[in-house]
């Protein structure tokens, strides 16, 4: 089979850890008889440095015309203060590929569990996925701000949801839910925002009608938030919408000991958009430490979604016994020297043993 992936570096790291989507995809290919045909395009701040548009149309419909697309990393200080921001270009990439659903599994490695900040005892049986709502929510709803005088000035988000947004998500969650556990926790803050009422009244209906096996609880997004540190192993499926999921995904992230470990996937309809979680990380730019494994967990999950299943498995178990083996960058183990094109190749060799 022949594939066409668009593969999108972006700034910061992106363009360090992108460098394991070629590699990673052709041993893959050669293992299993597929051709996957790369094509690099610009996105957020290095798109405003060449044209002053975050997302050109370019990289649409280069993004429209393929089979998925591997994101890396938007964003850094250099565009902080700019009229037009790096993330303007992922949030139209999101609404002009229609990507509603964003899931992000927790990937726990037994060799790790030091590095979480949690007890092992704690951490123990840890295994869910959280599914955000991408598309709706204060991120897309108008922006206002007056500026009047000091004493008047104002600014306000609007946060809307509809009904047939609430219910296409839930859809997302208790299908993933009937292959996992059978348990849906839907959060939402329902004791004051209005379209939390109308997030619960519909996921419960949407579970009722159409998914009796499944188990559906409702928890506020600051309990929630807290039960991730106390028992991270009571949930399955977090359905969530778009500001709460950004802010809990983060949170659960830490779980695992790095940002560096963690995979996600944006898909719709039709298109499907693959990303790690970890940000463009400035900081580390350019020196050639930064973490590939999120880059390489998002291609399996990416490898899924085309109905590759045995060649996601492939590269997952490839990961898992590159980090038994102790290949680690120095977010995993602050002493290595592990360097990102070590951890890359490991990570190919591997797949090409088996």
């Amino acid at each position: 089979m022949n594939y066409s992936i668009t593969c999108l570096p972006g700034d910061g790291i992106g363009p360090e850890v992108s460098q394991s989507v070629e590699p990673v995809l052709n041993a893959i290919g050669r293992k299993y008889g597929h051709e996957f045909n790369l094509t690099y395009h610009l996105i957020g701040g290095v798109a405003i440095d060449d044209s002053g548009n975050p997302l050109p149309e370019k990289t649409i419909e280069a993004c429209k015309n393929s089979d998925a697309v591997f994101l890396a990393a938007i964003g850094g200080p250099k565009w902080d203060q700019s009229a037009v921001r790096p993330e303007q270009g992922l949030l139209k990439l999101r609404s002009e590929l229609e990507v509603f659903a964003n899931l992000r599994p927790l990937t726990m490695f037994p060799k790790l569990q030091s590095a979480s900040p949690l007890k092992p005892e704690i951490l123990a049986g840890t295994d869910f996925t959280i599914v955000r709502e991408l598309t709706g929510g204060i991120y897309f709803g108008k922006r206002t701000r007056k500026f009047q005088n000091t004493k008047d000035e104002f600014a306000a988000d609007e946060c809307k949801y509809s009904a047939m947004e609430i219910e296409r998500i839930a859809k997302v969650a208790f299908e993933l839910a009937m292959q996992r556990g059978r348990k849906v926790t839907s959060v939402d803050k329902a004791n004051v925002l209005e379209t939390s009422k109308l997030w619960r009244q519909v996921v419960t209906r949407v579970g009722e009608e159409h998914y009796p096996k499944v188990e559906l609880s409702h928890q506020l997004v600051d309990s929630c938030a807290m039960k991730l540190i106390q028992s991270p192993s009571e949930f399955d499926v977090i359905l969530t919408e778009n500001l709460f999921g950004d802010i809990l995904s983060d949170e659960a992230s830490v779980l695992s000991g790095s940002m560096g470990l963690l995979a996600s996937s944006s898909v719709g309809e039709k298109y499907g958009l693959f990303e790690p979680i970890h940000g463009s990380a400035p900081d580390i730019a350019g020196q050639g430490i930064a973490n590939p494994y999120a880059s390489i967990l998002s291609i399996a999950m990416m490898l899924r979604w085309l109905k590759l299943t045995d060649e996601a498995i492939a590269i997952e178990n490839a990961v898992s016994k590159v980090i038994d083996n102790g290949i680690l960058t120095c977010d995993l183990d602050p002493a290595s020297k592990v360097t990102t094109r070590q951890s890359i190749d490991a990570v190919v060799n591997e797949i090409q043993k088996h």
